[in-house]
């Protein structure tokens, strides 16, 4: 029952949130940042409510669960983020996502107790996850990047402008951002290799190397803004192909082990 009542508290603040920040988007009023932060500090409290009682306070890696941390991750980070950079536009994409998959991980996933972890392992999974969340909100900041070069470029500066961060801020903490994941992701493949046993396993191949391409797609983005000073469309492509491959790392070979695989088992 209380589960049920986090939930959802959760996914109506999340899209309440989501939309007094579009709000602008609409009707062309004043955007109402802090209404729709405090709005989504609130779904977040809820959800990390959810997370602890559900799954024992422990990490839960099952598809559902997994879904639903890295979503509380990106929004959690968007309201830090949000603390000393105007990015509240970035919750139009993230808090809706992120009620959705709560709701899922609460009404629609089994049951199932958490797998046994050592501290090494928990570690290790600890870092990839805050390196998804990160990456997760640059390649949302990558799709308002490109939303807003293709309205100047066409001469279009509607109000809805309004409920997005400036230009030259998104693409900064773009990047800035990249940069932190990139080094995450880094530290993820490192603690693969050394603490998690036979990293090239049946079960773990594609996820090893798929990351592994994600890691060369970041770094190729970065190593090109420092030394070409890449950016605009350049830059959204490869953060999106990016972020596509890391997805498929993190949660296509669990969809397919986990729900297919499983079911026709």
């Amino acid at each position: 029952m209380i589960v049920a009542i986090l939930a959802l508290a959760a996914v109506a603040l999340y899209l309440s949130a989501a939309g007094v920040l579009a709000r602008p988007l609409m009707t062309g009023g004043q955007p109402l940042a802090r209404v729709g932060m405090t709005m989504a500090t609130l779904a977040a409290l809820a959800h990390a409510g959810l997370l602890l009682s559900a799954h024992r306070g422990t990490l839960d890696l099952h598809f559902f669960a997994a879904l639903s941390l890295v979503a509380w991750i990106a929004s959690a980070l968007t309201l830090v983020v949000n603390l000393s950079r105007p990015v509240a536009g970035l919750g139009i994409l993230i808090f809706p996502l992120s009620a959705v998959f709560l709701a899922m991980d609460a009404f629609i996933a089994p049951r199932t107790a958490p797998e046994a972890m050592t501290w090494q392992i928990e570690l290790h999974v600890t870092i990839a996850v805050l390196a998804f969340g990160i990456l997760s909100i640059a390649a949302a900041l990558a799709i308002l990047l490109a939303i807003q070069e293709r309205a100047l470029r066409r001469s279009k500066f509607g109000h809805w402008l309004r409920a997005l961060p400036p230009l030259t801020l998104t693409e900064v903490l773009l990047f800035r951002l990249i940069a932190v994941g990139f080094v995450l992701l880094t530290l993820t493949l490192v603690t693969g290799t050394l603490f998690v046993g036979n990293l090239f396993s049946q079960h773990l191949v594609h996820k090893t190397v798929l990351s592994i391409v994600a890691w060369i797609v970041f770094g190729v983005l970065l190593w090109g803004r420092w030394r070409y000073g890449w950016r605009g469309t350049r830059a959204v492509n490869l953060t999106l192909i990016g972020m596509g491959v890391l997805l498929l790392a993190f949660f296509g070979t669990k969809l397919v082990l986990e729900l297919i695989l499983h079911r026709t088992g």
